[in-house]
């Protein structure tokens, strides 16, 4: 019993204690030192373009791609030949098969086989 009064008096005392102190004000922020000026940037040279018929031969869409792979084949292409051909993952290349069905270009031969339409 008696440590227990010691402990209470003690508590009693920190906590009268951390009553009556201030607390803390946060010190004022700095101010922040004006930026520098920049010196005028240079004049660039004008950046030469690439020739057209690179730019147009870049435009091939995933769409062209598979479609391309499906009409080269004799007796229709499946799911594992045109993702090694045209280096599609699986979403990519489902997504594709489906759009070109809604658009009648290919037809399913079977179950995982395509031919064009």
């Amino acid at each position: 019993m008696i440590k227990v009064a010691s402990l209470s008096k003690k508590v009693e005392k920190l906590s009268a204690q951390v009553s009556a102190a201030p607390a803390k004000k946060k010190a004022p922020a700095k101010k922040k030192a004006a930026p520098k000026k920049k010196a005028a940037p240079k004049k660039k040279a004008a950046a030469k373009k690439a020739p057209a018929k690179k730019a147009a031969a870049s435009k091939t869409t995933v769409l062209d791609s598979v479609l391309a792979v499906i009409k080269k084949s004799r007796s229709g292409a499946n799911i594992a030949t045109l993702k090694a051909k045209t280096g599609l993952e699986s979403r990519q290349l489902s997504n594709a098969l489906y759009k070109l069905s809604k658009k009648k270009m290919i037809k399913s031969k079977s179950r995982g086989v395509y031919i064009k339409a």
